[in-house]
């Protein structure tokens, strides 16, 4: 009796464990159709990004450069200085001269791990597990599903919206002049492109204390860029 009682609580404890997955699925399908749909999605080989980021009472340009699943770079003019920020599909690099890094420095592996998704459009969710990703729905907030994705080590969470799908927050652990912080990013003014995908226009990362926000002023989408500028200066 002890047997069938444990191998019915095993059975039990696998349905869930598929209705969980199929549930998060089922979410995740949903919000890759809001933005544009997979086939949308996959006619993307770039994308070109110019926006204002506001620090401190200080605006500063910044320019984003996406090369689908090879390469992710900003870099923002603020007070003179370029801060750069580079991550690939091997790894990542920082020059930050207002934390007195005036050369290319090599990113710590867990913060590069943490961050190897921005590297496709779409993130973490779209086509995860092709990614090695691993997804956990954790439930509702108000409107918002949240579902985790793991990778190894490091884990997100996705805040999506219940009525438009799209991600409205994600949540992570990141690292600020060598303390680790958790990064809150707030998502916002969805617009539909005329590429067909829609993309968040406004952005506030806080960083635990200390935010900043960025507002979307220019698009384009599979506009040639050089696969070199992610290449880490020697």
């Amino acid at each position: 009796m002890k047997k069938i009682k444990f191998l019915l609580s095993g059975i039990a404890v696998l349905v869930f464990s598929a209705l969980q997955a199929q549930t998060a699925d089922e979410i995740i399908a949903k919000h890759i159709e809001a933005i544009g749909g997979k086939d949308k999605l996959s006619q993307v080989k770039s994308l070109y990004t110019e926006a204002t980021m506001e620090v401190m009472g200080n605006q500063a340009p910044v320019v984003e450069y996406l090369l689908q699943g090879k390469g992710f770079k900003t870099e923002t003019d603020f007070q003179g200085s370029k801060i750069i920020q580079c991550i690939t599909e091997k790894g990542g690099w920082s020059v930050n001269p207002m934390a007195g890094a005036t050369e290319a420095m090599a990113m710590p592996e867990e913060q590069y791990k943490g961050s190897k998704d921005q590297i496709y459009l779409g993130g973490g969710l779209v086509d995860y597990a092709a990614k090695g990703n691993k997804v956990e729905l954790l439930g509702k907030e108000e409107n918002n599903y949240k579902i985790k994705v793991i990778n190894g080590t490091t884990e997100s969470t996705y805040y999506i919206d219940g009525n438009t799908w799209y991600i409205t927050k994600t949540t992570s652990k990141g690292e600020m002049m060598g303390q680790p912080v958790e990064v809150v990013v707030t998502l916002s003014d969805h617009k539909k492109t005329d590429f067909g995908v829609v993309l968040p226009f406004s952005r506030n990362i806080d960083l635990g204390g200390f935010s900043m926000a960025a507002k979307v002023n220019k698009v384009e989408f599979n506009k040639e860029i050089d696969p070199k500028i992610f290449e880490q200066p020697k």
